[in-house]
């Protein structure tokens, strides 16, 4: 009898195991809760982190949150990067974060303006009274006017309220592809020209997985399960029912919205914001030297960053290219 006591309790320890194995992993976002972080709530939601053996806590940034000092001070395992300039910047001031996958391949950054006002092509632009954040004025601004002659004369600070761009019909403002547009359109009622920055060469990375290099050097395993699920993530939150990872992203940002979602949604399918290039071949996620390369002469040459930065220390292509997830993919 008490063999079979003892059995008893051993079978029940070997079942009840994995559930306490879970590896507990704090990721945080750059943004409040919304679409564009999608792929990460649907791995959550849907049990794709726990069943890579992670328990894993989503924390969504806002303007007085920095994902990366986060990170680099180990309050979080993971951060999400926004663009390839800050890794960059990274590597430059020297901290110990490394990009380890991009589950953007296109930035949607774009420029809007009016219809009809003589902005209508993207070489129209740089005579317009431009709208501009401090964080593009010393990175994508610098490049547009190496490589476009966009001009300082013509910028105006741009404080995230868009009735200055509404207003002015002679003017441009920056944005994002998947909320900026859907915004015009109900506050000024008008639909604005959308100008994507990567159809005009500005080829950067973008929502990307950073960790920190003593943990890729530690426990590359913990990385690698947080990579491909994260992939997983995405294929499922393009492709499959991502109705429970918008009901959480709602509860997170209970400012955001169903029709905001469904915008951000359509471009993000729309424009291949996720699954495009060299996606296709080699799975969300994917980042290449030459892609890598190709950004950092084009930046090197406007000056954003200086020409001899190692900016090959700041990202790995350990965790990706592997084709992960691909099947998940509807068949055409």
């Amino acid at each position: 009898m008490r063999l079979v006591r003892l059995a008893s309790i051993f079978f029940t320890v070997v079942i009840a195991a994995p559930a306490s194995a879970l590896d507990k992993v704090s990721f945080a976002t750059n943004w409040r809760a919304q679409a564009e972080h999608g792929g990460f709530y649907q791995a959550v939601v849907d049990g794709t982190y726990k069943s890579y053996g992670l328990d894993v806590n989503i924390q969504q940034g806002g303007p007085q949150i920095n994902a990366r000092l986060l990170l680099a001070a180990g309050r979080v395992d993971f951060a999400m990067g926004a663009n390839t300039i800050q890794m960059f910047e990274a590597v430059q001031q020297k901290v110990p974060v490394v990009t380890v996958a991009s589950m953007f391949q296109i930035d949607p950054v774009i420029f809007m303006s009016h219809p009809g006002e003589g902005l209508d092509r993207f070489e129209d632009l740089p005579k317009a009274t431009a709208f501009v954040a401090n964080d593009m004025l010393v990175s994508v601004w610098i490049w547009l006017k190496q490589a476009y002659g966009f001009r300082d004369d013509k910028v105006k600070p741009y404080g995230f309220n868009s009735a200055p761009f509404i207003a002015d019909r002679k003017s441009i403002q920056q944005g994002f592809l998947t909320s900026e547009p859907y915004a015009i359109e109900r506050q000024g009622g008008f639909k604005p020209n959308v100008f994507l920055l990567p159809d005009y060469g500005y080829d950067s990375y973008s929502t990307t997985i950073e960790a920190r290099a003593d943990t890729i050097a530690r426990n590359p395993d913990l990385v690698q399960r947080f990579v491909d699920a994260s992939i997983i993530g995405w294929y499922n939150y393009i492709y499959g029912d991502n109705a429970a990872a918008n009901a959480v992203i709602k509860r997170d940002n209970p400012e955001m919205t169903d029709g905001q979602i469904a915008y951000s949604l359509e471009k993000i399918k729309e424009r291949g914001i996720v699954d495009s290039g060299d996606a296709l071949t080699l799975g969300v996620g994917v980042m290449t030297d030459a892609r890598m390369k190709s950004f950092f002469d084009k930046m090197a040459k406007a000056g954003v960053v200086p020409d001899n930065l190692d900016y090959k220390r700041g990202y790995t292509l350990q965790f990706i290219g592997k084709k992960v997830g691909m099947d998940l993919r509807p068949k055409q």
